[in-house]
């Protein structure tokens, strides 16, 4: 590395070669393999399969391909990196072993209060343990910014991985594979929709239904229409007709849910924690109690904002923002029939947007966000003295509203104000924002969001994990936490590469 033409041929992965130890990762993998000691035999380090495995996902190789490669003489000098000595090779059924121990074992049976009424059980993820390693990394290497720890965004996103098994029902549930008598039939699902279904009267049906898929036990159809996309899509049909029609697309399989931190300073992202379910799982528990465990894995992470869409504008989230993190709330809207009413807008105080709405209808304007007392400021300028349309005209109301007290403007200089914390007057909170929504910092923090999470993405679409290489929940989850250290890590040597070449110049 001493040598710059080096820097110019060498991959991210060659660069991690040389940079990073993964031994620090031999403990927690030897405990989730369930071994007394941390290092297995030749060829069972778990630190070699850990890097095999990078080393695969970086070539965009299958399995098969990796270990064929990895017997080649052209590639002697990556086998004996990752410890493999003596033509002593890794097979196939042991790679197998290995994610299937890992991911089975990763899985907590912790339960995690995410509700000041209710304890919810929520699977915690061992695995975490080695994202944060990674994420120890960039503070040792100083390349996070100070702000961005301090000032901490974070995203969640949500990203669905097809099953390595091809669907052939969608309807499929657990009792799809249990066994199925004349005494006790099995239900179908499918049936119970209205669809075709399946009668399970065959030798086929006996253990489980055949249009099941054994290997992809946990791997659920979900639809999905793309609900997130922003409204002003200039690509949006006028006719109403076309809008009702139906769109989107199905998918089997899995849904990963990760944690990201952005650095917009630096133009990067890491991910701090992650969870693995089924494709219909819901994401509000699973994301609750990542907020939950943030400060067990980080505890000098502060956070300042938490950003998501509207598959996460929930009260339990919201509630654990404001009261757990002391963060800013800008997470999407989340719809209810009753915003349509523009009448009960007066009456509850608020619009449709979570802007204050005064009696007379006129909207107050948001005045900051009070950090300390967690709390944003709103007030009404006199509106209804300056000539100001109202958003929401009231019936039987004199305009202008000679009778509203806040027109005093020696009791009253700025009008009324209002300063709302955690929840509405009415003691509602699905509305509640400490960002003004749609304003140029909401604009401005939801991109940054949503360009940390298309980073993961990208990266995943290109190591061909959009659809799994491995049957079965265990291993996909242990194959999707992998790839995420290995995205952390090959962002550390994204960034090394570019700060030595600026150091050079």
């Amino acid at each position: 590395l001493k040598d710059p033409a080096a820097w110019e041929h060498l991959s991210e992965f060659d660069l991690l070669l040389r940079l990073v130890d993964l031994s620090g990762l031999r403990p927690v993998l030897a405990q989730l393999l369930g071994w007394k000691s941390g290092r297995g035999w030749e060829p069972f380090d778990p630190v070699s399969t850990v890097l095999f495995v990078g080393w695969q996902f970086d070539n965009c190789w299958n399995r098969a391909e990796a270990l064929r490669h990895l017997r080649h003489p052209r590639y002697a000098d990556y086998a004996r990196r990752f410890g493999y000595h003596e033509g002593v090779f890794p097979s196939e059924g042991g790679i197998r072993y290995f994610l299937t121990t890992i991911g089975k074992n990763s899985i907590g049976n912790e339960t995690t209060i995410v509700d000041e009424e209710e304890v919810t059980a929520v699977a915690i993820q061992k695995l975490n343990q080695l994202l944060a390693q990674s994420v120890d990394l960039f503070h040792q290497a100083g390349l996070l910014s100070p702000r961005a720890w301090n000032e901490a965004l974070i995203c969640p996103d949500g990203m669905i991985h097809e099953a390595a098994s091809r669907m052939r029902c969608s309807s499929v549930q657990e009792s799809c594979y249990q066994p199925t008598s004349v005494a006790s039939p099995r239900p179908c699902p499918a049936k119970e929709r209205g669809h075709k279904g399946c009668n399970c009267d065959t030798t086929a049906c006996t253990q489980a239904c055949h249009y099941a898929t054994p290997r992809d036990r946990q791997a659920r159809y979900v639809w999905y229409a793309g609900a997130n996309k922003h409204q002003d899509n200039p690509n949006q049909p006028n006719d109403p007709d076309q809008q009702k029609t139906k769109r989107g697309k199905g998918h089997y399989g899995y849904r990963s849910l990760p944690l990201i931190l952005a650095d917009p300073a630096r133009r990067f992202s890491l991910i701090l924690l992650d969870d693995f379910f089924p494709a219909n799982g819901r994401e509000e528990n699973p994301f609750a109690a990542q907020l939950l465990q943030l400060s067990s894995f980080y505890p000098d992470l502060q956070v300042k904002d938490v950003v998501g869409d509207a598959a996460f504008g929930y009260d339990l989230i919201l509630a654990i923002v404001y009261n757990k993190l002391r963060a800013r709330r800008v997470i999407d809207l989340r719809s209810h029939d009753t915003d349509k009413d523009k009448s009960l807008w007066p009456l509850r105080g608020y619009d449709d947007k979570g802007r204050l709405i005064c009696p007379f209808g006129y909207s107050l304007t948001a005045n900051g966000f009070d950090f300390q007392r967690q709390r944003r400021k709103w007030t009404c300028f006199q509106a209804c003295g300056k000539d100001v349309t109202p958003a929401v005209t009231v019936e039987g109301a004199i305009y202008p509203p000679t009778e509203c007290p806040y027109r005093n403007t020696d009791n009253h200089p700025h009008g009324r104000i209002i300063n709302v914390g955690k929840r509405f007057a009415d003691n509602s909170l699905r509305l509640v924002r400490d960002v003004l929504v749609g304003s140029q910092t909401w604009k401005r923090l939801y991109h940054r969001a949503r360009n940390a999470a298309e980073r993961r993405h990208s990266a995943f679409e290109g190591w061909g994990l959009k659809r799994l290489p491995v049957y079965g929940q265990p291993r996909g989850n242990a194959l999707i936490f992998l790839a995420d250290v290995w995205h952390n890590l090959t962002t550390l040597a994204r960034l090394v590469r570019e700060a030595t070449a600026a150091t050079g110049r």
